[in-house]
């Protein structure tokens, strides 16, 4: 007996079913995956749309930061961008936070509790597990909150409210009209790009952002519309704000080897710093979960804290980019430094904690340069050896803090380079960044960004990579040795052939080959022993859909969403040159067994390095 040929041949095979040529050349094949199709012509055209609106948005953002901010410590009617350090508030100023965090607090309470906080892992959570739909209402709640927040002194960054607010408008686009989950996700991700290169003309840096906190991929269907946004964004900032960089800074001259290693040094050192920034945070905020009081007080409560570090230290007030460009231009002497990173810390990590409505990268950014400038100034002083420029420190400082608290690397690394269009610094801060990631990964297991949805239960890809069943053909997993069954045979003899061999009786489902050996179909041991169907009949006689196959040169990748989409454990494999010829099986068995040769790599490389590895 063959084993592409079970049971006995008969006597006499019965003709095979006049559909069956038909069924043939109807065999269901996985679907064909293009990178590109198009659909994405219309993805990336309300991309681009998208990315005038959210300008649009930033500008008028801005202008109510500017607004509140002159309302409330100068008593003017102005939206015009100022700083709240020049006030003469005195005493006073202490009331003014305290206040805007009562507003912020009450429109939480009565109208969206989504508004707390700075936005990003919010928009996280809604992509990992509501398929992007973020709450209408947050698109414009967000920004007027926030606006309130940062122009009564909140010590926050316009950047985090603004690209919340495009992610919400790219969500709100995916609403209300007829597209997938993913391209909902793509519009999400490109509205907090446009934002982002809006606010800092970094479109650059902004698609990446996407792509390490957003996306959670690197597809070009995902990857053009939101790149299209970004540019359109960083071109609303030009109209409206000019070519300039954002943190403009004197010329630095190229680091040497002895200066590369201190900054690289340097990095790993704000490493440690932005795990201590991470923890201090989420410590902050866990203390006001304990408080006898509703959380729609706890944004006043912060407040106060905010009001009375800026009474003692009005640089810590509002969002604060002044102070980045001030820090990396070396305009600020040690003790200044000094002060602006821990008040700054003070003020913005009880802020946070205490759900107030801001944005986390222009606080870190002005943390980590202070706290830069400040060590480099110490280096030139006790070690000049070391060859540090303190300006290059503030600068390399600023985006190692971003990169250890957020783990967004690429990002943290050119949006430094973008905001001060630096290019000796790029050597550095690749070095630098990279440092404070590793010690970041190391000694923390979540980021700033995803531990307060982690600690909800979610779970948050950290790492991207190649799928490896797409990498594996199918020729190369299934298997070749496939129990057949002749399209003429009778189902009587099959079925004495089913109860006399036990080894083969145990198989659900066998292909079906017709007399030139040609697949016709497949049939299951449940229709084979059916009693409602005559055992005169032929085995053709049972097949009632076409085949679901798969070539041999699909990927493994491919065959499991086939299996998905048609709610089946097995597929034929068939000829890449013939689709009628039956070379072996996949099974759900076969795609997890090809899995076996990555663990056992796995494995290897984990006792290489002295750790035993779990059964």
């Amino acid at each position: 007996m063959q084993k592409n040929d079970a049971g006995p041949r008969s006597r006499a095979a019965l003709p095979l079913s006049p559909s069956l040529d038909a069924t043939l050349t109807a065999a269901h094949m996985p679907r064909v995956f293009r990178p590109l199709d198009r659909r994405v012509l219309w993805v990336a055209g309300a991309a681009l749309l998208l990315g005038v609106v959210v300008g649009l948005v930033a500008k008028i953002l801005t202008g109510l930061i500017g607004l509140f901010t002159n309302l409330a410590f100068y008593g003017r009617w102005d939206a015009g961008f100022v700083s709240p350090a020049g006030n003469h508030l005195g005493l006073w100023v202490v009331l003014v936070p305290v206040a805007g965090g009562l507003v912020v607090g009450a429109m939480a309470r009565w109208g969206s509790r989504a508004i707390r906080g700075h936005g990003i892992p919010e928009a996280m959570e809604q992509v990992l597990l509501n398929e992007s739909r973020i709450p209408p209402m947050v698109t414009w709640l967000k920004p007027l909150s926030s606006a309130i927040a940062i122009g009564t002194g909140g010590p926050f960054g316009a950047e985090g409210p603004i690209i919340a607010t495009g992610g919400a408008l790219g969500s709100l686009i995916g609403q209300l009209t007829h597209v997938t989950a993913d391209e909902r996700k793509t519009l999400l991700a490109a509205g907090a790009a446009a934002g982002m290169a809006a606010v800092f003309a970094a479109p650059v840096s902004a698609v990446l952002l996407a792509i390490e906190l957003l996306l959670f991929e690197r597809r070009a269907r995902s990857l053009i519309p939101v790149a299209l946004a970004a540019v359109v964004g960083a071109g609303m900032h030009v109209v409206f704000e000019g070519s300039a960089p954002m943190f403009p800074m004197p010329a630095v001259a190229v680091p040497g080897m002895v200066a590369l290693a201190s900054y690289i040094l340097l990095g790993a050192l704000v490493g440690v710093v932005s795990v201590g920034v991470t923890r201090l945070t989420y410590a902050i905020e866990d203390s006001f979960e304990k408080l006898p009081i509703h959380w729609m007080w706890w944004p006043a409560l912060g407040g106060l804290v905010v009001g009375v570090v800026g009474y003692l230290m009005p640089l810590t007030l509002g969002v604060g980019y002044t102070n980045i460009t001030a820090v990396v231009s070396g305009r600020i002497g040690l003790a200044g430094l000094v002060g602006l990173c821990l008040l700054k810390l003070l003020s913005w990590s009880v802020a946070l904690g205490s759900g107030t409505s801001g944005g986390t990268l222009a606080p870190l950014f002005t943390i980590g340069g202070a706290l830069g400038g400040a060590l480099g100034i110490a280096a030139v002083a006790l070690a000049p050896w070391l060859q540090v420029d303190p300006r290059l420190a503030a600068l390399v400082s600023m985006a190692a803090i971003f990169a250890g608290a957020s783990r967004a690397f690429l990002t943290s690394v050119v949006f430094a380079f973008e905001t001060t269009q630096q290019p000796h610094g790029l050597l550095p801060l690749l070095g630098a960044c990279a440092a404070a990631y590793l010690v970041s990964g190391l000694m923390m297991r979540n980021t700033i960004m995803t531990e307060k949805i982690v600690r909800r239960g979610v779970r948050v890809p950290s790492e991207y990579s190649a799928d490896y069943l797409d990498q594996v053909l199918v020729r190369d997993a299934c298997s070749r040795d496939v129990v057949s069954l002749r399209a003429g045979r009778r189902i009587a003899e099959v079925r004495d052939w089913l109860g006399a061999d036990a080894t083969e009786a145990k198989h659900q489902g066998f292909p079906v080959l017709d007399e030139n050996g040609r697949l016709a179909g497949v049939v299951t041991r449940r229709d084979l022993l059916d009693g409602k169907v005559a055992g005169d009949a032929s085995v053709a006689s049972l097949i009632r859909r076409p085949p679901l196959v798969v070539q041999e040169s699909h990927s493994l990748r491919e065959a499991a969403d086939h299996m998905v989409e048609s709610a089946v454990g097995r597929l034929v494999v068939v000829s890449a040159e013939d689709a009628s010829r039956m070379i072996g099986i996949i099974t759900r068995g076969d795609l997890l067994a090809a899995h076996a040769q990555r663990l056992r790599e796995a494995r290897h490389a984990t006792r290489h390095f002295g750790r035993k590895q779990p059964g």
